[in-house]
């Protein structure tokens, strides 16, 4: 090294190793700066933490019937009150694009619980789930004590199959809010009609008094898994009358893509919920059936509070995972439907957030369908998932390593409609008494599906990719109906 003593070379390393150091200093604080405005976690799970996040031991899951994605306040709804969701909401990790894949009947949530329960698509999983493993069955086998009350509507051999314990067990879709036909917990699995009885208080009030009385009764160092699966805010919309009074109709908006009726016949224009009122739609029925929904949920919120309360009260509101979900969602009076028989965002997305030990705040805007949340709670209690799952784990997005894990997600109901979306668009294709509709919706610009593309000069390239890509799903999920 010519010209250059050892002191000054030990001068000018030190000297440029200051400056690295400096450099790094900023870096990072940049990195973690960004971090925080984002909300996204850089090093928040216990994967990555060395130990400073307790890792969760035990699941609740809490699923809702009939909840469209769009009726929780913290999420935006300033019209609704729903305290104990905004503060899984504030706590947690909500999904504000979480999508049922569809179904092949009316009874929407029949397919859409045993897309949830298995983890599978909805040509993949019979509906009473027969030879398909499902979540609590192998939590089960894994140890866990699985604890199931509330609507299942999936036949009664599944649950048994489940469940270790349970009570006030309800095998229907809907009833009488204040008159459950409920089972108690049968260790023989049969469930024999001649044991039914009528639940003697609100369903929502029903089923959490079962979860709060296992959370208190449990003792034991073996994980447990409960499962809470409310039949509200499905109809009929008879919310107790403390919360009935708190929404005024009048105080209530019309969606903003309300109609009338609906624009052409969507093969399901008669079905049993698109008769829960008269036609053509008037605005004030809408305005009665919409505060009668929110009444609905604001009750199950608060049955929703007592459960978190005794949760904390029995010493397990630490190491506890929280997964909050509705089945499907529900029209009300958007594009001129009641139900969910169809493929528009408001009965395709669902509410999905995941709260609780180890869980970081934030929030995605990414494509999930609810069969993700599966192999999601799988890998965060380190349970493994069987052949024939097809969900995808959504822990890399809780935690920041991904942003997505779909470009698209396909909608279907019945042999009349099938749709995929994008994060920009969707396309939807129906063919009903050997006629085709088409729609596309920029939901960009236009969120509220009020203004068809189909068939504006502009946006034929992006109809062309779309249907291509909706040929792509039906062929890779096994569409039944050959021709659409």
């Amino acid at each position: 090294m010519t010209g250059f003593s050892s002191r000054r070379v030990m001068f000018l390393i030190c000297s440029e190793s200051r400056q690295i150091n400096r450099l790094l200093v900023i870096l990072l604080l940049l990195i973690f700066s960004l971090g925080a405005v984002s909300g996204m976690p850089l090093a928040n799970s216990w994967e990555n933490s060395g130990g400073g996040m307790k890792k969760p031991k035990n699941v609740l899951i809490l699923f809702s019937g009939d909840q469209r994605f769009d009726t929780i306040r913290a999420l935006g709804n300033q019209e609704i009150e729903t305290p104990n969701l905004d503060r899984l909401v504030h706590e947690g990790f909500a999904f504000t694009h979480a999508f049922i894949m569809g179904s092949m009947q009316g009874a929407v949530c029949v397919p859409s619980r045993a897309m949830f329960l298995s983890g599978r698509t909805l040509w993949r999983v019979p509906e009473n789930l027969s030879g398909v493993p499902t979540w609590p069955e192998v939590f089960k086998n894994h140890g866990f004590v699985t604890f199931g009350t509330g609507k299942w509507h999936n036949g009664r051999e599944s649950f048994a199959r489940s469940f270790t314990q349970g009570a006030a067990i309800f095998f229907g879709g809907m009833s009488d809010h204040n008159q459950v036909p409920i089972f108690d917990y049968d260790p023989t699995g049969k469930y024999a009609q001649a044991n039914v009885k009528t639940g003697n208080k609100f369903s929502s009030e029903l089923f959490a008094d079962a979860c709060i009385e296992f959370l208190r009764g449990f003792k034991g160092d073996r994980p447990f898994m409960a499962y809470v699966a409310f039949t509200a805010p499905h109809d009929p919309r008879t919310p107790p009358d403390e919360y009935r009074k708190k929404y005024d109709p009048a105080d209530v908006s019309v969606p903003p893509n309300f109609l009338p009726e609906h624009p052409f016949d969507n093969g399901e224009l008669r079905v049993r919920d698109e008769l829960l009122t008269s036609f053509p739609r008037h605005p004030d029925e809408i305005r009665r059936h919409i505060a009668e929904y929110y009444g609905m949920i604001t009750h199950l919120d608060a049955q929703i509070g007592r459960i978190l309360a005794a949760l904390a009260e029995a010493g397990h509101q630490d190491d506890t995972l929280i997964v909050f979900a509705g089945d499907n969602g529900l029209a009300i009076g958007q594009h001129g439907l009641m139900g969910k028989q169809n493929l528009y965002e408001h009965s395709q997305r669902v509410p999905l957030i995941i709260a609780g030990a180890g869980i970081p705040h934030g929030r995605s805007d990414a494509l999930v369908y609810l069969i993700d949340v599966y192999p999601t709670v799988s890998e965060l209690l380190n349970v493994p998932v069987p052949d024939g799952v097809e969900g995808q784990s959504l822990v890399p997005i809780i935690y920041g390593k991904k942003t997505s894990v779909r470009e698209a997600v396909f909608g279907a109901y019945r042999e009349f409609q099938r749709s995929v979306r994008t994060d920009r668009y969707k396309y939807i294709r129906y063919r009903v008494k050997e006629e085709t509709h088409e729609q596309l919706f920029d939901l960009q610009s236009d969120p509220w599906e009020k203004h068809n593309l189909a068939d504006d000069p502009a946006a034929q390239e992006v109809k062309r990719q779309l249907q291509q890509r909706l040929e792509e799903y039906r062929r890779e999920l096994g569409d039944p109906v050959t021709e659409f």
